[in-house]
C-alpha cells in the first residue's frame, strides 16, 4: 500500500477554527485507507478538501487512494495540485507522472517522470516509468537507457526489458529485440520468442538451440511445431518426424498433416505420405497441392489408376501445370495405355519450356511409341 500522509503539527497548526472537523475526517480517511477500505477513504477526504481546498496532505492522500482505485482521471488533478504545491517533493511528482502514464498522456508524464528522478536518482520505478513513457512515444534508443537504470537500482524490474523487447520487434528492430531476449534463458517465453525469430530470420541452427530445451520443458503445439520446422529446414528429418507425427495425431489440421507428410515424403517413406497426403485432401478438398502431392505418391508407389484419379482432380482444380502433364503420361505409359500416353507426351512437348530432362524423355519416349503405334 502506498505511505500516507498524515498531519504535520504545522498543518495542524494552521487549521485554526476548523481543526476539529477537518482532523476528524482526515484521520478517519488515512485508517479507512490503512484498513485497505478506499472507497470509503475517498469521500472522507473530499470533505476534507471542502473544508480546506489547499490542504497538501490530503490532495497527495486523495491522489494516491484514486489513482490505486484505478481512477486515474480523478486523481490527477489533486496529484498536480500536490506537485505543484511542493515541486521539490518525490511523491507528488512520481504519482502525478503515474497517473498521467494510466491516462495514456506519455507525452505529458516523460519530464514530471524526470523530474520524480531528478528529486530521487534511486528511484527505479521512476526511470522504469519514464522509460515506458519515451516508449510510448517511439523514442525507444532513448528509453533503453533508462530501462537499464531501472534494472540496475532494482534487478526485480528485469523483466520489463521484455516490453521494451517486443517494442522493438514491433518496429522491426530485430537486433535490438534478440539483443535482449537473449538475457532470459531462465524465461521459457523469452527464450521461445527468441526461438521464434530465429527461424523467421532463416537463422535455423540458432532457432534450434533456443527452441529445443524449452520443448523439453514447456511444450505447446507452437514451439513444437516451429522446432520441427527448424529441423526440417536443416533437412534433419529424423528428429522432426515424431515431433509432426504427434502434432497432426492431436490437432488434424491440415498444414500439420501437410508438413508431416512432406517429411515421410523427403525419407522416402511414400505409403506413410500417400496416407497423410490423403488425409490432407479429404481436410481440404479444394487443396491442389494436396491432390498433387498424393498423386506422386502413388506413382512411386505404382498405383497408377488411382494416381490419375488424383490427377484429374488437379485438373478439376484449375492447377494442373506441365509437369502434371508429364505425370499423366508416364502413368498412361506404364498402364500400356500406349495412344493416350503419346498424346500426353506430345502435348507436355508443346507447353514445356523449363524441364530439359523429362522433354529429353518426354521426346524418347514419343518417338518409340509412334514407332510401336504405327507397326500396328
Amino acid at each position: 500500500m502506498r505511505a500516507l500522509l498524515l498531519f504535520t503539527i504545522a498543518t495542524r497548526l494552521a487549521l485554526g477554527q476548523v481543526e476539529s472537523e477537518v482532523e476528524k475526517h482526515f484521520d478517519l480517511a488515512v485508517q479507512l485507507s490503512i484498513d485497505g477500505k478506499d472507497a470509503e477513504a475517498i469521500p472522507e477526504y473530499r470533505k476534507v478538501l471542502e473544508l480546506m481546498p489547499d490542504l497538501y496532505e490530503a490532495h497527495i492522500n486523495l491522489g494516491q487512494v484514486l489513482l490505486r482505485s484505478k481512477n486515474a482521471a480523478e486523481a490527477a488533478p489533486h496529484l498536480k495540485r500536490a506537485h505543484e504545491q511542493k515541486p521539490a517533493e518525490f511523491r507528488p511528482a512520481y504519482y502525478f507522472a503515474e497517473a498521467l502514464f494510466d491516462l495514456a498522456q506519455f507525452a505529458e508524464a516523460i519530464p514530471v517522470y524526470s523530474e520524480a528522478a531528478a528529486i530521487d536518482p534511486k528511484s527505479a520505478t521512476a526511470e522504469l516509468g519514464w522509460g515506458r513513457s519515451l516508449v510510448h512515444v517511439d523514442k525507444r534508443a532513448e528509453a533503453t537507457a533508462h530501462y537499464r537504470k531501472a534494472v540496475a537500482l532494482d534487478a526485480e524490474l528485469k523483466s520489463f526489458l521484455l516490453e521494451l523487447a517486443q517494442a522493438h520487434e514491433d518496429k522491426g528492430e530485430m537486433d535490438a529485440a534478440v539483443t535482449i531476449y537473449r538475457e532470459f534463458p531462465e524465461n521459457p517465453a523469452a527464450t521461445e520468442h527468441l526461438g521464434l525469430l530465429a527461424l523467421r530470420a532463416g537463422q535455423d541452427k540458432e532457432a534450434i538451440v533456443a527452441l529445443e530445451p524449452v520443448v523439453k520443458s514447456s511444450p505447446t503445439p507452437a514451439n513444437r511445431l516451429a522446432l520441427a520446422q527448424a529441423y526440417v529446414r536443416q533437412k534433419d528429418f529424423v528428429r522432426a518426424e515424431p515431433i509432426l507425427a504427434k502434432l497432426s495425431a492431436e490437432s488434424g489440421t491440415f498444414d500439420h498433416k501437410m508438413l508431416y507428410a512432406r517429411v515421410l515424403r523427403d525419407q522416402r517413406k511414400i505409403k506413410e505420405a500417400a496416407q497423410q497426403f490423403y488425409e490432407s485432401t479429404k481436410l481440404r478438398p479444394t487443396a491442389a497441392d494436396a491432390w498433387s502431392e498424393f498423386a506422386g505418391m502413388l506413382i512411386l508407389d505404382e498405383q497408377f489408376p488411382q494416381a490419375l484419379l488424383a490427377l484429374d482432380k488437379v485438373r478439376e482444380l484449375g492447377a494442373e501445370k506441365d509437369g502434371h502433364i508429364f505425370f499423366r503420361a508416364t502413368t498412361l505409359d506404364r498402364l500400356n495405355l500406349k495412344k493416350e500416353a503419346l498424346e500426353y507426351y506430345q502435348r507436355f512437348l508443346e507447353v514445356s519450356k523449363t524441364n530439359p530432362d523429362q522433354e529429353f524423355q518426354a521426346r524418347q519416349r514419343a518417338r518409340i511409341l509412334q514407332l510401336e503405334l504405327g507397326k500396328r
